[in-house]
């Protein structure tokens, strides 16, 4: 009987052996599966040529209408654009992925319809997703900030790189890149919407003739200004701002393009700290006040 056992499995194991091997060295199969390697290769290549020829195609259009007879907004167009080659992005991949499926003998039918079930699930239990949708709509419908502005959501401050559907990518100066849900901007500062304004406060001793450091002052800006590509229009000498216990503080405010602020007021500085050094006007320094103590003489 433990024969008759063990002759059956080999036999059946000698049959699913020769099935195995018939069924690898089937040149039918090998032929098949790289016709299909073959078209999910140029499947996949396709949808990159797509998303590459979409990109392009949108850059050409940005371009086309700034140049055009109607001027539009640089800033909203930009951010739109990049918001369209995302979505574009989204849908190619998306059916890429389903004629890859396709390739392998998946019914589509029943995937599409567990991925709306899925959707819906996900849409009831992602609160905060839907969320991030919705905000990063309204940000672009209402042109809160582009791609390109300055802005400070929260600690975070930088450069708008990227506004997408869900998130908002912001670079700092110093390099850092913020990625912050669009969910949870509650309130955001653009810094380059209006021009700013450079307030530069200069320090004079008491002993200088206010007149002729306000003389120089004003050659000092105008001087700047003819050379400087980031101010609006010329600085303004408003005169004394305030008198200190050693020093007399004159100001100065120039209107620059929107975030450009900071860098005039480093440039003015050095300038008018030039002109001091070249008319004999001192900056004043710490002055060291002395106490002295009278004693009384003893009777």
């Amino acid at each position: 009987m433990d024969e008759m056992l063990k002759e059956s499995g080999l036999s059946t194991w000698g049959q699913f052996q020769e099935k195995l091997i018939n069924y690898v060295s089937n040149p039918e199969l090998w032929t098949g599966l790289l016709f299909t390697v073959i078209k999910i290769i140029l499947i996949f290549v396709a949808a990159r040529v797509i998303i590459k020829v979409a990109e392009k195609a949108l850059q050409h259009m940005m371009m086309a209408r700034d140049k055009g007879p109607i001027k539009f907004d640089a800033r909203r167009s930009k951010t739109v654009g990049k918001l369209v080659g995302n979505i574009i992005t989204y849908v190619v991949n998306f059916i890429m992925i389903l004629m890859i499926l396709s390739q392998f003998q998946v019914n589509l039918g029943p995937v599409l319809a567990g991925a709306g079930v899925v959707g819906l699930a996900i849409g009831f239990g992602a609160q905060s997703l839907v969320k991030d949708v919705i905000t990063g709509f309204f940000i672009i419908f209402e042109d809160q900030f582009a791609v390109g502005d300055v802005i400070q959501v929260g600690n975070y401050k930088g450069t708008v790189e990227e506004i997408g559907l869900r998130v908002t990518r912001v670079k700092s100066w110093t390099g850092e890149v913020h990625i912050i849900p669009n969910g949870t901007i509650v309130q955001v500062t653009n810094f380059s919407v209006n021009n700013s304004l450079a307030v530069i406060d200069v320090s004079v001793s008491y002993e200088t003739d206010i007149d002729f450091a306000m003389k120089i002052l004003e050659d000092t800006v105008k001087t700047f200004y003819d050379t400087n590509v980031d101010m609006v229009k010329q600085p303004e000498v408003l005169g004394i701002h305030t008198m200190g216990a050693t020093e007399v503080t004159l100001r100065i405010t120039a209107e620059c393009k929107p975030n450009q602020q900071s860098g005039v007021a480093r440039k003015l500085n050095a300038e008018i700290k030039k002109a001091f050094e070249a008319n004999g006007i001192q900056i004043p320094y710490p002055r060291m006040i002395t106490y002295h103590r009278t004693e009384k003489a003893e009777s």
